[in-house]
Formats: structure tokens, C-alpha cells, sequence
């Protein structure tokens, strides 16, 4: 069982991304860029879009995203996400990043955002997601 900050609470939505924090995605003061933890919640929402569009999607927004705690190198990156609403062409996905701190089962809450992705056809142009 993890260990989970209690004050934190419990991520919310399905695991979707996990990725090692490396060197080479560090600052000088050996923090974890917050572009590369943003980078996962994207590709992570994306995915979560096109399994719920069933097609193709693009980010169009970031709602307001703080960060709470900073990675660092051998953390994992966890990325949570839960589809929160569908509209006809677009939908909001709620997604959480986490680290689970380096060799250990402790995890942190670094920052969540609601990204806004809009489902589209092959030639790029927004089409109605399905009916689920």
C-alpha cells in the first residue's frame, strides 16, 4: 500500500502516465522543470481524450495550475486523469501529477489542472464526440 501524504488526499481519476524523472529534465537547482511535469499531464489527458472521443484530439486550454511540491531526480511521475464533462465537440479533463518520492512509497501531490481538448477529424476541424 502507498504511502500517501494525508493532507493531500487521494488522487482522483485513472492512472494514466508514469515516467522516472531524469537528470536532463532538471533545473540548476536540481528541481524538475514544471514544463516536463506539464508535458506528461498533457499526453496523459490526450490520451484520456481520444479513448472517451474515440478519435483524435487537441488541447485548446489549461485551466490555472499551481504547484504544490517540486520533484526531484528518481521521483516517479504519476498522472491521474477523469474526464469531468463533454460538451459536443470538446470536453474538460481533470488531471492530477503526483510523485512517489525515489525508493520509497510516499507520494505527493504536485499540481492538478483542468485541460479543455477538442475532438477532431482528419482534417483538423472539431466533430462531435460519440455518444457514449
Amino acid at each position: 500500500m502507498n504511502d500517501i501524504s494525508p493532507e493531500k488526499g487521494q488522487p482522483r481519476g485513472k492512472l494514466t502516465v508514469r515516467a522516472i524523472a531524469m537528470p536532463a529534465d532538471t533545473n540548476a537547482n536540481g528541481d524538475i522543470f514544471g514544463g516536463w511535469v506539464m508535458s506528461a499531464m498533457d499526453q496523459a489527458g490526450g490520451i484520456a481524450g481520444v479513448e472517451r472521443a474515440q478519435g483524435r484530439v487537441v488541447t485548446v486550454k489549461v485551466d490555472s495550475m499551481t504547484f504544490i511540491a517540486p520533484m526531484k531526480v528518481g521521483d516517479v511521475l504519476e498522472v491521474y486523469s477523469d474526464v469531468e464533462s463533454i460538451g459536443r465537440t470538446s470536453m474538460k479533463i481533470h488531471i492530477e501529477a503526483w510523485a512517489q518520492r525515489f525508493m520509497t512509497t510516499h507520494r505527493d501531490k504536485v499540481t492538478d489542472a483542468t485541460f479543455t481538448f477538442v475532438a477532431v477529424g482528419d482534417d483538423g476541424r472539431p466533430r462531435p464526440i460519440p455518444v457514449k
